[in-house]
């Protein structure tokens, strides 16, 4: 029955095609495993109709009609996937150690040339779906826009604009909003909305007042946003949760060996209502680095769209990553991690694939797929459960799930594939194959 009614739909959309439609591009993907983002078995030889923007057809080879005219794009020997999402990306850095002197030297040209060129190293690495959390704000939606037109080529962007905070840090107020009551913290996320950002972002809510954080949330959430903050301090997490955080990020408590007792209580309150971002791979990114600097710095991918001088001034700072005040609690915090992200796993939070994409180190060109290998290899996650999430359940978290998140018919065809198989060796990820956007081939 269920093959029957897939023919049936097949046969009606070629004799339904709108105008539009039939004029479209139409494109087959032929051959792959396909790991469709729904946590079920692989569809082996699969075939994927592409019209347009948009997936009209998933099913077998001899199941699915491949329309007069196609372009056929073999996947044979391939594992192919939703684009992958990475729910926490800055496009305004790009791995340089030097927060201060990026920000003087680098502001004036986020727009033109940085945020661009960190968006197409994500796109180039498989992530067509992204969320970045921190920055200008007429930045922050002008490159948003331009992705969504095609006038640059990177991921679907979902955007904070600047964090919210206390107080911002000397310096970072092009980004950085500081709020003073109840009333100014309200304001501040009206601007927010009004301007058209997807998300509010928290950071340093345990330096607020607990009246300001609520009127954070409560002001987003009456806007339909959102709303996610660091939890890098117990009482963050004890503020949030009390306030109705929507998702955490990071792993954070330094180098305590577990949540709080009170803490981890809160947290499995909210089982299967909170949504959890950990970002563990910058955490082990540091000694990898130290003892492979040729290896990681002399790959070009994550000099790709930046000016020689630049990537040059990233280099260079980077020369001494043992020197690097930002890492040097890292080797004490290796050990913890394991225990808290199986506290963040057994809590009933919903985890994501995110990974602080652009802070030191961190290249855009190789950091999702080292956060899914993280979560795989090193902590024993199920390789579905992985891909999910970095595929279904950042779409639920954003709304979006109707529209991708899966590769199924009548969403937007972002796809990725990789040779090889994916479920036995997750790092091949890192060298993605090919990459459609919106039914777009960019790779």
């Amino acid at each position: 029955m269920e093959r029957v009614s897939k023919l049936l739909f097949l046969f009606a959309l070629c004799v339904c095609f709108s105008p539009a439609v039939a004029d479209a591009q139409v494109t087959a993907l032929v051959g792959g495993r396909l790991i469709d983002g729904f946590g079920g078995e692989p569809i082996e030889d699969s075939v994927i109709v592409v019209v347009g923007e948009r997936i009209e057809a998933v099913g077998t080879a001899g199941e699915v009609e491949i329309p007069e005219g196609a372009e056929i794009v073999s996947t044979e020997g391939m594992s192919v996937l939703p684009g992958l999402w990475d729910m926490h990306v800055h496009l305004m850095l790009v791995g340089h150690s030097d927060y201060d002197h990026w920000d003087r030297m680098y502001l004036p040209v986020f727009r033109s040339t940085i945020m661009p060129a960190a968006a197409k190293q994500l796109l180039l690495a498989g992530v067509t779906s992204a969320r970045d959390l921190g920055a200008p704000l007429e930045d922050s939606i002008a490159i948003r826009e331009a992705l969504a037109s095609g006038e640059i080529p990177g991921p679907t962007l979902y955007v904070s604009g600047p964090f919210i905070q206390h107080e911002p840090y000397p310096g970072t107020e092009a980004f950085r909003w500081g709020v003073s009551g109840a009333d100014d913290a309200r304001a501040k996320v009206r601007r927010l909305a009004e301007a058209g950002v997807d998300v509010v972002k928290l950071i340093d809510q345990d330096q607020m007042t607990m009246e300001e954080v609520r009127a954070v949330v409560d002001e987003a959430h009456a806007h339909g946003l959102p709303v996610v903050a660091h939890s890098h301090r117990p009482e963050e997490i004890r503020r949030g949760i009390v306030a109705g955080i929507d998702c955490f990020e990071h792993t954070g408590l330094g180098t305590a060996p577990a949540y709080p007792d009170d803490v981890y209580e809160l947290m499995k309150g909210r089982a299967n209502s909170l949504f959890w971002t950990p970002t563990i791979s910058p955490l082990l990114l540091y000694e990898y680095t130290r003892d492979n600097f040729g290896e990681r710095l002399d790959d070009p991918r994550w000099r790709l769209g930046l000016p020689e001088e630049i990537a040059e001034d990233v280099r260079e700072s980077l020369r001494y990553p043992e020197r690097l005040p930002y890492y040097q609690l890292m080797p004490r915090r290796r050990p913890t991690l394991q225990r808290k992200f199986e506290q963040q796993r057994r809590s009933g939070a919903v985890l994501l694939i995110g990974t602080d994409s652009g802070v030191p180190l961190n290249f855009h060109s190789d950091s999702t797929w080292r956060e899914l290998d993280v979560w795989v290899d090193t902590f024993g996650v199920p390789v579905m459960e992985a891909i999910q999430a970095a595929t279904y359940w950042p779409a639920v978290h954003m709304g979006v799930i109707d529209e991708v998140g899966t590769v199924s018919p009548g969403k937007y065809a972002d796809i990725i594939a990789v040779r090889g198989d994916v479920l036995r060796h997750i790092d091949l990820l890192q060298d993605v194959d090919l990459v459609f956007k919106h039914g777009r081939r960019y790779k």
